[in-house]
């Protein structure tokens, strides 16, 4: 059972700043963060739940049914993620690639307390066991001093997992698959990271966060390992009955011209390979949604809208599904997971030539973060654009991707991916 307190803040933004400040004293800590993006599903302007009270941390052999229990016993706010290799469970595939990073394959955490913010009201939620902290939290909280000054980090030398040359003789043989039929669309990624080197996590997150300024920012500490993302894409949210997906597919530049930039917009609106890519994925969503949906419910509300970031445009589309109330929760993610802007299509063939092609065992870059409610509600987001690292090794790690389909120009992904790189870098490097 939780206490429920209603708080009013007259300085949100400067209250966020203060409460992800005093989170740190966690070893658990999920907050998530809208950074004001208005969307036609969101619930909350930003979340906070830290402190383990009860958790679940496994690896991927029967990772959702282990899940699915936990959920379902906790029947409790639960927090955390999936890595991209619970693939391994719901198919006949594998992760022998590199590892630097070491996160477990899902973690998922019943917190102790809760911050849920809207507005300028702040519900707090903190199990009945810690209630009593709650009105001496609620004053350190204010009574943090936040100057929001940062001290320069050394600058950090990053390396390329898949240097330029190779990058596109991998193309090539994707491309190679793709005109055998293997796949039709695939998504491949590459890693740069960097060796012996420490970051300030904290720091680096709001650097991050303030370049982009996401939808689905996501500051994420599990111990020794931290996720720091400026993701822009939502996987899947379960409201009641409906069940939404909004893959993103095609993405372009920014420029500083308004008119270019205008410009760039359109161009991208009315790019046939970046339109034939999203609406591939459109399809592979609505076939996963359809595993669960009532029949002739799944419906795209919206396709290949250009959507105006403040690193890149991006082509986004909602796809959405009404399901029965007996279905659960963990059902629904199994069935759509990987989400398939991440995989390609047909998804296991794609996911089988990804793992032979690309050098880095994904883990939690393109796996999701999020919540479940009591109710079996939920809402989770796409790891993209991310910074991951682990503190105890001092190893640090973003990953970038580009839709390999017959239409592509190597030369064009691998810029594509620079452009997705940039903000992780310019942090990293200074």
């Amino acid at each position: 059972m939780r206490t429920k307190v209603f708080h009013h803040v007259s300085n949100p933004q400067q209250f966020k700043q203060k409460l992800l400040l005093w989170s740190q004293r966690y070893d658990e800590i999920v907050w998530l963060d809208s950074n004001n993006y208005t969307g036609n599903y969101d619930d909350y302007d930003a979340v906070l739940a830290v402190d383990a009270f009860t958790s679940i941390k496994t690896d991927f052999i029967n990772a959702f049914g282990d899940l699915k229990d936990y959920q379902a016993s906790t029947n409790d706010w639960i927090f955390g993620y999936l890595t991209y290799d619970l693939k391994n469970s719901i198919e006949d595939l594998e992760s022998n690639n590199f590892d630097g990073l070491g996160f477990s394959d899902l973690y998922f955490f019943q917190p102790k307390k809760l911050f849920l913010l809207k507005g300028e009201e702040v519900e707090i939620q903190y199990l009945k066991m810690v209630d009593d902290e709650l009105k001496e939290d609620l004053i350190n909280i204010d009574e943090i001093e936040f100057n929001g000054q940062t001290h320069s980090e050394e600058p950090i030398k990053i390396k390329l997992r898949i240097h330029k040359d190779e990058y596109f003789d991998k193309v090539g043989e994707m491309l190679g698959h793709i005109q055998r039929g293997d796949i039709y669309e695939a998504n491949f990624c590459q890693e740069f990271y960097s060796e012996n080197c420490r970051i300030n996590p904290l720091e680096t997150f709001n650097k991050l966060n303030n370049i982009s300024k996401p939808p689905f920012a996501t500051f994420l500490k599990i111990e020794d390992k931290y996720l720091m993302s400026a993701t822009p894409e939502r996987y899947i949210k379960k409201d009641g009955c409906k069940v939404i997906s909004q893959p993103i597919k095609g993405t372009a530049k920014r420029s500083e011209n308004k008119e270019e930039d205008q410009q760039l917009a359109l161009e991208l609106s009315n790019d046939e390979k970046e339109r034939s890519e999203n609406i591939m994925i459109v399809d592979l969503v609505r076939n996963d949604l359809s595993h669960t949906a009532k029949r002739g419910t799944v419906k795209v509300e919206e396709l290949c809208k250009v959507y105006t970031f403040m690193q890149v445009h991006q082509m986004i589309s909602t796809i959405s599904s009404e399901v029965d109330e007996d279905i659960s929760p963990i059902e629904i993610l199994k069935t759509t997971f990987p989400m398939g802007s991440m995989t390609g299509a047909p998804k296991i063939s794609a996911m089988k030539i990804i793992e032979e092609l690309e050098e880095t065992k994904r883990g939690l870059y393109s796996g999701s973060v999020g919540y479940f409610k009591p109710n079996g509600d939920f809402d989770f987001n796409v790891i993209i654009r991310s910074i991951l690292y682990n503190a105890t090794r001092q190893y640090v790690s973003y990953s970038v991707g580009s839709a390999i389909t017959a239409k592509s120009n190597p030369l064009k992904e691998y810029e594509e991916c620079l452009v997705k790189a940039k903000a992780m870098r310019q942090v990293l490097e200074n």
